[in-house]
């Protein structure tokens, strides 16, 4: 059975392949412009910048961190455009309306005509499911709870889409220890090579160069976890949003025979088809 879409998709591979290319054509130049023999690369010059900045482990790191921004940007630029859905009156706003179960089958098609032309839209899924339940059971409390049903449905295909960020931004100082240690391992190695006095020197001199994998790789980190935050924040502040529209104008609206035990009044009727018409 198809699942309807909620939002539109985010096409990582594709990010991906923009990243490499971006970070590519950026970097590998300017690594072989700065390629210099070890010696000058270990004092604060030009080239040291840019033995600073570009290496193996960088080089990865920037890749990943594009990606993760591509991804972000994506999903920032996606609750932008859901947030739109609040200004399609996909419901009826005016005061005193009330949703009768005979009004749930126009509005339901108004809503799907909606999401289709400008859609998808969690807010109007939610609508959707709501007004279709409704029609059924004919009660208030199963259109409660099946807005809230579905939002904690949405609110868990945010966290469960953010798997690729969260493992780039717990990837990046994971490269960056990597090149360190093997900075480590390559300025122990030269304990057989070079004569006692002037070994720890020269160990002091690489260990320099090793911990600059870290150095980058953690302040791209703290880039990423702080973007990542704000756009989970506002992630979930839109499923809550809708989830409150729900309950603001339809929810509270819809008049529930099992409750009142009666038929709605001709005056409820007349103001009903006015929200119609």
């Amino acid at each position: 059975m198809a699942i309807t879409p909620t939002q539109r998709r985010t096409h990582e591979w594709f990010l991906l392949i923009l990243a490499l290319a971006i970070v590519g054509a950026i970097c590998v130049p300017l690594w072989q412009w700065s390629g210099r023999t070890e010696e000058e690369l270990l004092h604060l010059t030009p080239q040291r910048l840019g033995r600073l900045l570009l290496g193996p482990e960088q080089i990865a790191c920037y890749v990943c961190f594009a990606w993760a921004s591509f991804i972000l940007i994506n999903r920032y630029m996606e609750v932008q455009r859901q947030r739109r859905a609040f200004k399609l009156e996909l419901l009826p706003t005016e005061e005193g309306v009330r949703i009768l179960p005979e009004d749930s089958r126009p509005l339901l098609r108004k809503v799907e005509e909606i999401n289709n032309r400008k859609g998808p839209f969690i807010l109007a899924n939610m609508i959707r499911l709501a007004l279709g339940k409704y029609a059924v059971s004919r009660s208030g409390q199963d259109v409660s709870e099946a807005v809230g049903t579905q939002a904690e449905v949405d609110l868990g295909r945010f966290v469960s889409t953010m798997a690729t960020v969260n493992y780039l931004a717990w990837a990046l100082p994971a490269l960056g220890f990597l090149g360190t240690v093997r900075g480590l391992s390559g300025s122990l190695s030269m304990a057989e090579s070079i004569d006692e006095p002037s070994f720890i020197a020269q160990v002091s001199k690489h260990l320099t160069v090793a911990f600059d994998c870290t150095l980058v790789a953690l302040v791209l980190s703290l880039i990423i976890m702080f973007w990542l935050h704000r756009v989970q924040r506002d992630e979930e502040a839109l499923v809550i949003d809708c989830r409150q529209y729900c309950l603001e104008h339809l929810v509270n609206r819809l008049y529930d025979l099992e409750s009142n035990g009666e038929e709605p009044s001709p005056a409820r009727l007349a103001l009903s088809g006015r929200m119609n018409g």
